[in-house]
């Protein structure tokens, strides 16, 4: 009996604290879509990730030109000369596997280009919600472009523009100019 009154008494205490809270929602890529050095991060990115990736294939391209001739001339070759051969092919393999870990893998090059050029906007789109957060007294904000499925959206709760003017850019801008193109 006791328990079920505290029961009920918690989902009361719930249901009043959670009807007082205010809620928001922002749209975290409509805001990176607006802030010009976050596009730049990107095609930086974009740049590294198209040249790593030819340095990669070229290397690759390099072994199996160097296993078409090993396959062709292997027959007329010494033992000893074939087994050089394929060690070479595949400690030549094994460097070029080993570079793509480093340029792509999960703390690879590309990893750490990405931490040290947009986790510093992230992080600024962070703070300037958080910012937004505390002055607006809203219990919680949530993303619009993430994983949770929002069904309706109530315009007037979106506080993605004021996030964008807390940073100094003006909303809409970039998307503006990119769709007259």
């Amino acid at each position: 009996m006791k328990s079920s009154v505290l029961v009920i008494a918690f989902a009361l205490f719930c249901s009043v604290a959670f009807s007082q809270q205010k809620y928001a929602y922002v749209d975290s890529d409509y805001i990176l879509e607006n802030i010009p050095e976050y596009a730049a991060a990107q095609d930086k990115l974009d740049e590294l990730s198209i040249e790593w990736q030819a340095e990669i294939e070229a290397k690759f391209k390099t072994i199996d030109s160097l296993y078409k001739k090993f396959e062709t001339e292997s027959v007329l070759l010494p033992e000893d000369l074939k087994t050089k051969r394929e060690n070479d092919i595949i400690t030549k393999e094994k460097e070029a596997k080993a570079l793509q870990k480093k340029r792509f893998g999960t703390d690879g090059d590309l990893y750490k280009k990405r931490q040290e050029l947009v986790k510093p906007i992230q992080d600024k789109v962070y703070n300037a919600i958080e910012e937004l957060a505390t002055e607006g007294s809203y219990g919680i904000i949530f993303d619009k472009s993430g994983s949770l499925t929002m069904l309706y959206t109530n315009p007037k709760l979106d506080k993605s523009d004021e996030v964008l003017e807390k940073l100094g850019y003006k909303p809409g801008t970039v998307k503006d100019d990119k769709t007259k193109e």
